[in-house]
């Protein structure tokens, strides 16, 4: 969590972090200890490009169309093994934040995270978010936007 923290400072974004014990593992459990909807949960999945994560930044309820991101990035990509994401990023599955990777990463943010006014997005931990916009997931990390949601 304190590396997330240094990271959103370093970018000028203000410490929004919030804790929350029970947890905020799935974006259901964000959205329900945040008080939000599940939409506003930017949920970080990564993938896998040979060596390098791919983060892809995704509102809560949408599921990642694999294809549609590799073709984007122009790179294969594929599914990343738990023990392999910890490793490269230094984040548990459940904990990813979008900031403060261990390793240089490919990014992409999810084109339904810019409609909402707000979203909260893991802050290194599964008891951890912060608050955000999708403005700002796209500005801290230089991600292409776009519809990144399985049909």
């Amino acid at each position: 969590m304190e590396r997330v923290r240094a990271a959103l400072l370093a970018q000028g974004h203000a410490d929004t972090i919030t804790e929350f014990p029970d947890g905020t593992r799935t974006a259901e459990d964000a959205a329900r200890a945040v008080g939000c909807t599940v939409a506003q949960i930017a949920k970080t999945i990564v993938f896998r490009a040979g060596e390098r994560p791919v983060i892809v930044i995704a509102s809560g309820p949408n599921r990642v169309d694999r294809a549609k991101v590799a073709a984007l990035l122009g790179l294969e990509v594929k599914q990343a093994e738990a023990r392999w994401v910890r490793d490269v990023t230094g984040f548990a599955i459940g904990g990813v934040a979008p900031v403060g990777h261990q390793s240089p990463a490919h990014f992409v943010v999810d084109e339904d995270l810019l409609k909402l006014d707000t979203v909260w997005a893991a802050a290194g931990s599964a008891a951890h978010v912060f608050k955000t916009t999708g403005a700002e997931l796209v500005r801290m990390t230089a991600a292409p936007v776009a519809d990144i949601r399985q049909a």
